[in-house]
């Protein structure tokens, strides 16, 4: 388990993380989701002793980042955004490296290279320069060296950042196999990402957590519950937008896009507990619209991200 509580850092006057509280439990898949700049790396740095805090506590396994960093460490495989590879090195050679810095001898190097080269998926390229590697197998071998150990935890900073869509669902599914077995804390900034992948996610804005909880209770908690999709053609859109968004159970609206040709694209938020279509419906086909898209879904983190991280 990993214990946050009222951490914080400051870079000179700037303060990147406000007083975060947080607990990672053992065997979870956590997410800490934020648009570029809110503090994920920086937390991320704190969390695996590369930085220490300006106050506020760490704990991992009840060992205080300040005071026994080193026990930390052997405890969590880190993978930095940009993983620290040497290229000229061939993949296994770089591999064996690695086990040889982690103190791994004979045969029991050998068996650990062989399980990494089968977990990570590496053995189409196990006999090629790191240099020559696609970003993916380049970040498939950053896994395997953040897993030489045998760690508890697994940390990784936007993990898919730079990859193909391929590629991303690729390193997705290595994450969540990992996590069958491991603690894994990774940040994103994708919402598909932690949606697919996170039991539980941390939405941390300017350096302040603004959500904490699995992405479907967040979803209901702060967006509303659910969304009627509604695009209608009518010659006077305001009077579409206006006359819907009084119909009784509408939360908000929201235009999704400017009304061409009579057109207008509509998001309609209501509680969960309450299905506004038929009261939408009536509406509409009493104004004698036209009616080409009327469907429910649930809403999305999506629209929760946008939600808690915007601007004002």
């Amino acid at each position: 388990m990993i214990e946050v509580q009222g951490l914080n850092k400051f870079y000179g006057d700037f303060q990147a993380l406000k007083g975060l509280d947080f607990t990672i439990n053992k065997g979870e898949i956590l997410g800490l989701l934020g648009p570029n700049g809110a503090g994920k790396t920086t937390t991320m740095r704190i969390l695996t002793c590369f930085l220490q805090p300006t106050s506020g506590t760490v704990k991992v396994e009840n060992y205080n980042i300040l005071d026994n960093p080193l026990a930390i460490k052997d405890m969590i495989g880190y993978l930095p955004e940009s993983a620290p590879l040497y290229g000229e090195m061939l993949v296994y050679d770089y591999l064996a490296y690695v086990a040889a810095m982690r103190g791994l001898e004979g045969g029991f190097k050998v068996e650990r290279i062989a399980q990494l080269v089968e977990l990570c998926g590496l053995k189409e390229v196990i006999h090629k320069a790191i240099h020559e590697l696609s970003k993916g197998f380049k970040q498939r071998v950053g896994l395997a060296h953040a897993m030489m150990g045998d760690p508890e935890i697994l940390v990784l900073d936007e993990p898919t950042s730079g990859l193909d869509p391929n590629q991303i669902v690729e390193i997705r599914q290595l994450i969540k196999e990992i996590g069958k077995e491991k603690t894994v804390v990774f940040s994103t900034h994708i919402l598909s990402e932690a949606e697919a992948t996170c039991d539980r996610v941390v939405i941390i804005n300017r350096g302040a957590i603004v959500a904490d909880g699995a992405t479907d209770r967040l979803a209901r908690e702060f967006g509303g519950g659910v969304v009627v999709d509604v695009t209608v053609h009518s010659p006077k859109a305001q009077l579409v937008v206006d006359e819907l968004r009084q119909v009784v159970g509408v939360e908000r609206l929201e235009e999704l896009s400017e009304a061409r040709e009579g057109l207008v694209k509509m998001a309609i938020f209501s509680k969960e507990d309450e299905d506004i279509r038929p009261a939408l419906y009536r509406v509409i086909r009493e104004q004698g619209w036209d009616l080409l898209d009327f469907h429910r879904r649930a809403e999305t983190l999506e629209n929760v991200f946008a939600q808690l991280t915007r601007e004002n």
